[in-house]
């Protein structure tokens, strides 16, 4: 059964996750609304990335239950849930002997696409993240940091999911490019709606592209408020997040609504 409008695209209900005698995740409790682009912040083992591969099954809860669009994911089919996810990582996670067009294409092509619509569709997503039609022919060495960033969102978006998953995706670009392709991701999720889980470790990236983040800490979710309750909240752990990374982070929130 499809999830209504106003029921969550994701669930996580009392989740945990163990590996050996680590508790990574520890009763976490959250949801993602339809089009809406929730950051997960936290420092380095405060369990963001696992609660993100915890979506598209990469790894396995040991307990609770993760819904998506209504349906508990270890009840889907593992090829069908992840195709209908997009997953964009650091540095893209291109297939080096792969042409950009063949690993933006590929999706589609394991879904069965004619290969006109498949070209066709390369062409736009290209147009889409700033790439002229003659980068399909190039190989991921062949591009800067921020092109293959581009290029790892342009295969996310292959198939049109109704999900993304983004993994720290541009923790490693260097200042000027990353403020680029935070602009230009603002603008495609205004222009596409999609649900976006976000993981970063940066406050004002958080800021910036969040309509909500959600604050973990050793493996619990801490608080979830939006970039504006954010910077003036009174909650210790946001408070010292704030203190932590200084002055202007409330210009940053204004800047990421308007």
């Amino acid at each position: 059964m499809q999830a209504a409008a106003a029921d969550p695209v994701i669930e996580f209900r009392d989740v945990s996750y163990r590996v050996g005698g680590n508790q990574v995740l520890c009763g976490l409790n959250l949801h993602v609304k339809r089009g809406e682009t929730l950051v997960l912040l936290g420092r380095s083992g405060s369990g963001k990335t696992t609660t993100l591969k915890l979506v598209n099954r990469l790894v396995s809860q040991s307990a609770g239950i993760i819904l998506v669009n209504g349906m508990p994911n270890d009840q889907t089919d593992v090829i069908r849930l992840r195709r209908g996810v997009g997953y964009v990582i650091q540095e893209a996670g291109l297939f080096p002997h792969f042409a950009v067009a063949r690993n933006i294409g590929l999706v589609p092509k394991l879904e069965g696409w004619a290969q006109g619509r498949i070209e066709a569709r390369v062409r736009e997503l290209l147009q889409l993240v700033g790439l002229d039609a003659e980068f399909g022919q190039r190989y991921p060495h062949q591009l800067s940091g921020g092109q293959r960033q581009r290029v790892g969102v342009a295969r996310a978006l292959a198939a049109d999911p109704e999900i993304l998953l983004m993994d720290e995706p541009f923790a490693a670009l260097d200042p000027l490019t990353r403020d680029e392709l935070q602009r230009e991701f603002l603008l495609l999720q205004q222009r596409l709606h999609k649900t976006v889980l976000f993981v970063t470790h940066d406050l004002r990236e958080a800021l910036r592209l969040g309509s909500r983040i959600a604050l973990m800490e050793a493996g619990k979710l801490v608080t979830v408020l939006t970039p504006q309750e954010f910077v003036k909240s009174g909650d210790a752990w946001a408070s010292a997040y704030v203190r932590a990374f200084g002055e202007g982070l409330e210009s940053a929130a204004n800047r990421g609504t308007s």
